[in-house]
């Protein structure tokens, strides 16, 4: 078969329910490369502080509700997106997602190697 389907709750969410969810798709749409999750923040959730430069992996976040910060630590320096918007990082650019404000928060993440 060419193609895999999932819906976003097959797999169990990684994240306490309490900060809103996380679902990783990559298993269950047997992707070899391509790393895709869906990630809900209620507000005041955030996201693990991480690095990708042990897998070489870049990710790019797309917000599709909400509003989030992206903390990108050792920069010192705080990006805002809104619904619709997104961010590419590097491999080795420490980030932390946080959802500072009112309203939850749904993205898009998607990652892969280089």
């Amino acid at each position: 078969m060419g193609y895999d389907t999932v819906a976003k709750t097959d797999p169990d969410s990684v994240m306490d329910e309490e900060w809103g969810g996380m679902w990783f798709l990559k298993e269950p749409l047997a992707a070899d490369e391509l790393g895709v999750s869906v990630l809900e923040l209620e507000p005041d959730g955030k996201g693990m502080e991480h690095d990708e430069t042990d897998t070489g992996q870049e990710e790019v976040y797309y917000v599709v509700e909400g509003r989030i910060d992206v903390d990108l630590t050792d920069a010192d320096e705080t990006v805002t997106l809104e619904a619709d918007e997104a961010i590419r990082l590097d491999p080795d650019e420490s980030r932390q997602i946080q959802n500072r404000y009112d309203e939850r928060a749904k993205l898009v993440l998607v990652g892969a190697p280089l």
